[in-house]
């Protein structure tokens, strides 16, 4: 039976971005075994996808000395699991996942990126961020960027060599599960929660964002823009997510401006964003950096209205005034802009939702993407010689 190991750095990601992953493999026949950090989330990872979970305590900082530790426990994981495949997801995770996996002896390697962090680095980061990227890729068999743009990128800057790229389909990671992603399919009992924490006014224009809140995900720019719009008083800005302040902290004076401002609502999370969606008359995602976001496949199949910065990945999916509206990242300036032009154009908006649904639905419902992503599988061990 060929044995798979994916591989992120904390149970969060496959909870959410790899979710049904694990399960559909394991009933196409694989043996699949799943590796992060440990965390809240390994329960219901292990109840959701029937597979086994094994712990390594990668964390997301920098911290040498105990990634090394980690890369040593990896390599005696795959000596003594013996796997035909190793997949990882999420840089710290690549990297360590990689050069252990080639260490191993593993003949098939593949790491999927869906974003680099040097894309938005600065200083002397910036630089040992590029070099983990080339590392990572060095010790794969194979690269797996998650949209058209992150390819060309990765070519551009010379990070990899293009024999070894190869994009699942028309880009993702994982599609989205058009069934779970639906308004036909929404519970009565969360829908009411999630109005009892947004409690919207009557007209009220409602404008949702769906992920962590720091600083590359452009939240200061999205809070600057609401809050200097002229919808200010019509409107109320839902945050559907949680500070990061250890990582990529916002400035005290944005946090202070969520906290205060009576038309800016923050949630820490939930597990029912089609809710939430549902909710919404418009999203926006202002991120600095991504590689093919997941939150814009859902509100495509919720068929909510999109707004979001003009990055890599973003566009890969939003084609301006056609399935969205665009505007240069950080410019706060233009998204003011833009959200008062969704404010008074709700019927323009309405049609690009609906444009937005039609380009999920033709090229990434969930079963289809698994599906392409198990046939490369079986070509890549095919292609596999029993001597290498």
């Amino acid at each position: 039976m060929t044995k798979l190991i994916r591989i992120t750095t904390v149970p969060i990601s496959l909870k959410l971005l790899l979710s049904g992953q694990m399960k559909f493999m394991k009933e196409k026949g694989l043996d699949v075994v799943m590796v992060s950090s440990d965390g809240r989330e390994v329960a219901q990872v292990l109840k959701n996808e029937g597979v086994r979970h094994e712990v390594i305590p990668f964390t997301r900082k920098i911290t040498p000395i105990h990634d090394l530790k980690c890369l040593w426990q990896l390599y005696q994981l795959f000596k003594v699991e013996k796997p035909d495949i190793v997949h990882t997801h999420t840089p710290k995770a690549g990297i360590l996942g990689m050069i252990a996996a080639k260490l191993a002896g593993v003949k098939v390697r593949i790491h999927t990126l869906a974003g680099i962090p040097f894309m938005s680095a600065e200083g002397g980061k910036k630089g040992l961020l590029e070099k983990v990227e080339k590392y990572t890729y060095q010790y794969a068999t194979e690269v797996w960027p998650n949209s058209n743009g992150l390819k060309k990128f990765i070519l551009n800057e010379n990070l990899c060599d293009e024999d070894k790229i190869h994009i699942i389909g028309k880009g993702s990671s994982n599609g989205v599960d058009l069934t779970k992603f639906s308004r036909n399919s929404l519970k009565e009992n969360h829908l009411v929660a999630a109005t009892m924490r947004i409690l919207p006014g009557e007209n009220e224009f409602v404008i949702l964002s769906v992920g962590r809140l720091v600083k590359d995900k452009g939240i200061e720019e999205l809070v600057a823009a609401f809050t200097n719009s002229k919808i200010v008083n019509q409107s109320k800005l839902v945050l559907l997510g949680s500070y990061e302040q250890e990582l990529d902290p916002l400035s005290p004076e944005t946090i202070q401006t969520i906290t205060d401002h009576p038309r800016i609502v923050q949630i820490d999370w939930s597990d029912h964003v089609a809710h939430y969606m549902a909710l919404a008359d418009v999203l926006v995602h202002p991120s600095h950096r991504e590689g093919f976001p997941n939150v814009l496949l859902e509100a495509g199949a919720m068929q909510l209205p999109v707004i979001c910065s003009g990055i890599i990945g973003n566009t890969d999916l939003i084609t301006q005034q056609k399935t969205g509206l665009i505007f240069p990242v950080k410019d706060a300036a233009v998204l003011k802009e833009a959200l008062e032009f969704a404010f008074v154009k709700r019927e323009k908006m309405t049609q690009l939702g609906i444009a937005l649904y039609e380009e999920v639905k033709a090229n990434y419902n969930r079963p289809n993407v698994h599906q392409e992503i198990f046939d490369r599988y079986q070509q890549l061990l095919g292609a596999v010689s029993p001597s290498e």
